[in-house]
């Protein structure tokens, strides 16, 4: 069994302390290193490369949004998974939008923070019951497809296929079910989506495409 190495940022010790002990007894979880404030979770990724770095907002030095930035522009392949009692809009779709995989609050039990961890690992998006209202309702206007047809012809049919199915929140597996491919191949499509578009998750992805009209709500459900 592959270790997920994990990085925790949190001001407050007490949380940091409280997660990791909630992680240890798993043994595919380590938590590699602990960040008091932004600016440290940011150097500790570049000395660690964790697969999942676990992310408060409220931090001193850099906030969630800006480190989330900066580790996702160093290191494409870590997971920033949200762990907050914020859910504001505009940090949600702030966090979002700088390639957060997933955003959970604080009133997360146990066992749904540990299988959030090892979904976003995968390449699969995790959001909040509460946060993933607020999403599909910033885009319960109608939506203006875009008018530049390059950036819809750089994704060929099959990462269409792969990119609606993610937009139904399906698992890679579910999707390498549904068109009778690998998982793996499932990863490459998406790695292939994330590049052409120029996001670094799966939620930035779908976020994206109903932005530009490329794919619908009806889509999503």
């Amino acid at each position: 069994m592959d270790t997920i190495k994990i990085l925790l940022a949190d001001d407050h010790a007490l949380v940091r302390q409280g997660t990791r002990e909630l992680l240890e007894p798993e043994p595919d979880l380590e938590v590699v290193a602990e960040a008091g404030d932004g600016a440290e979770a940011v150097r500790l990724a570049d000395v660690h490369c964790p697969d999942v770095a676990i992310l408060d907002i409220s931090m001193p030095k850099l906030n969630g949004i800006e480190a989330t930035e900066r580790i996702k522009k160093n290191h494409p392949s870590t997971a920033v998974l949200v762990l907050t009692a914020y859910d504001d809009d505009q940090y949600i779709f702030a966090l979002l939008e700088a390639g957060a995989a997933g955003y959970l609050l604080k009133d997360v039990d146990a066992k749904d923070l540990i299988k959030a961890i090892r979904s976003v690992h995968a390449g699969e998006s995790v959001l909040h019951p509460a946060v993933a209202r607020k999403v599909v309702n910033r885009f319960t206007q109608p939506v203006v497809p875009s008018q530049g047809g390059d950036d819809v012809e750089r994704l060929t049919e099959r990462e269409f296929d792969v990119l609606r199915l993610a937009a139904k929140s399906l698992s890679n597996r579910e999707i390498a079910d549904e068109l009778c491919i690998t998982v793996r191949t499932v990863q490459v499509h998406m790695s292939n989506i994330f590049g052409k578009m120029g996001v670094g998750s799966r939620t930035e992805a779908v976020l994206t495409a109903l932005r530009r009209g490329w794919i619908t709500l009806e889509d999503t459900v």
